[in-house]
């Protein structure tokens, strides 16, 4: 098993890890990171539980990422998208529009939902499926994930009045 150290920022904080040639992203960011939020799900990439962002903005499958491809990349976890003690818009819309239920997948949810407002400020119905179509919520489905999609620019425009 090869060893090797590589440079990673996470949540704005770059951090030089030793990784294994067998660890995925996800082993990093929960295991040598202790950031639990991103859960581990089926770990084959069909649940999106385990979402996170790249520097781009983009939804990555961290249980699918082997780790030593992200020597000197840039990721955001959920535990990333509160600044300054104040929630993101779409944490904020996910919990006004009632978009959660037992909170396992809710992460991935939130971190797959981000990208799609990142691409997409103020998204179709089209481009929401499009990009929710990777994660599965058994508790609550999608009807109040795809409310709060549609009305994250509200709470955006509020937050910056």
């Amino acid at each position: 098993m090869a060893r090797e150290i590589i440079t990673l920022t996470v949540n704005g904080d770059t951090r030089e890890i030793l990784v294994s040639d067998r660890q995925t992203l996800l082993d990093v960011i929960r295991d040598q990171l202790s950031l639990t939020g991103t859960k581990r799900g089926c770990t084959t990439g069909a649940c999106g539980v385990c979402t996170v962002n790249n520097a781009q903005g983009e939804a990555v499958l961290s249980c699918l990422t082997p780790a030593l491809e992200w020597d000197g990349e840039s990721i955001v976890t959920i535990e990333g998208l509160e600044q300054n003690g104040e929630l993101d818009a779409i944490q904020t819309a996910f919990i006004e529009y009632g978009a959660v239920q037992c909170g396992f997948c809710t992460p991935g949810v939130i971190m797959s939902a981000k990208a799609v407002i990142n691409a997409h400020p103020e998204p179709t119905e089209e481009q929401i499926n499009a990009g929710m179509a990777g994660v599965l919520c058994r508790c609550t489905g999608h009807i109040k994930v795809k409310d709060a999609l549609r009305n994250d620019h509200l709470i955006r425009a509020r937050s910056e009045t």
